[in-house]
């Protein structure tokens, strides 16, 4: 029988890494995105093919709609040619930019960057890639903790990530009788180079965040990595529509 295989975009770096590896650790054969980091992905590639895995890296820009037609071609190549498949089983919309900004500052650009990548983005590339997606297979949404909890200066990120939970639930009903479950995971406050590094470099940050979580410290990308192979493994088959935190407790 054939590994499954899993589309990550961002899958160079944070986040969509971690849920590569952990994913490659679990016999799931990889398709990774990335924007700019040719070589953070040739890392990703080298690991995974180290664990005994097969893994693909193609770029694409997830805020430019444009490239999807050609996105979704290299992905039916690289099924038949290079993995001996028809349709593949997973697909993550991860990959996204940070963004800071009062609603008073927030230039029309911004908004329009932040909309583009988060929420447009993630819509119409999963609809190029419907016909691609085994009936039974699994998509999971990268949400955030923000979309739940309001501080200040995250007013159009958190926007376009309460859009992609109300979407996960219509894409879930739309695509139920295929057997597909659409799910949306939503990170808390995580150390990587998202935003600058913030939550990981600045202490006080991170002081901060783990003196407001119940599991007193901040996230880690292997929590949320585990989290998304836990929803694309054997006990996620009867969980859709929903919004899963992954955040130790964060704002309880």
């Amino acid at each position: 029988m054939s590994n499954k295989i899993a589309i990550i975009t961002g899958a160079s770096r944070g986040l969509g890494k971690s849920t590569a590896l952990h994913l490659a650790r679990q016999g799931v054969d990889i398709i990774g995105t990335y924007h700019s980091r040719e070589r953070e992905a040739q890392g990703v590639i080298d690991d995974i093919e180290a664990l005994g895995g097969k893994v693909k890296m193609l770029q694409l820009d997830v805020g430019d709609s444009r490239g999807f037609d050609v996105f979704a071609t290299q992905v039916s190549a690289l099924l038949s040619a290079y993995f001996k498949a028809e349709k593949f089983d997973f697909l993550v919309n991860n990959a996204g930019i940070g963004m800071y900004a009062s609603c008073a500052e927030t230039t029309e650009a911004q908004f329009d960057q932040v909309m583009k990548v988060h929420f447009r983005g993630p819509f119409f590339l999963t609809q190029k890639l419907l016909s691609l997606i085994a009936d039974g297979g699994r998509i999971v949404n990268i949400s955030s903790g923000l979309a739940r909890f309001s501080p200040l200066g995250y007013a159009a990120y958190a926007s376009m990530k309460g859009a992609i939970e109300v979407w996960t639930r219509y894409l879930a009903n739309e695509l139920g009788p295929r057997g597909i479950t659409v799910n949306s995971l939503a990170p808390g406050a995580i150390e990587t180079d998202f935003g600058g590094g913030t939550v990981r470099d600045n202490a006080d940050v991170n002081a901060w965040i783990s003196s407001n979580t119940a599991l007193g410290r901040a996230g880690l990308p292997d929590d949320i990595g585990a989290a998304v192979s836990m929803l694309l493994g054997e006990g996620g088959g009867w969980i859709t529509a929903q919004r899963i935190e992954a955040s130790g407790g964060m704002f309880v």
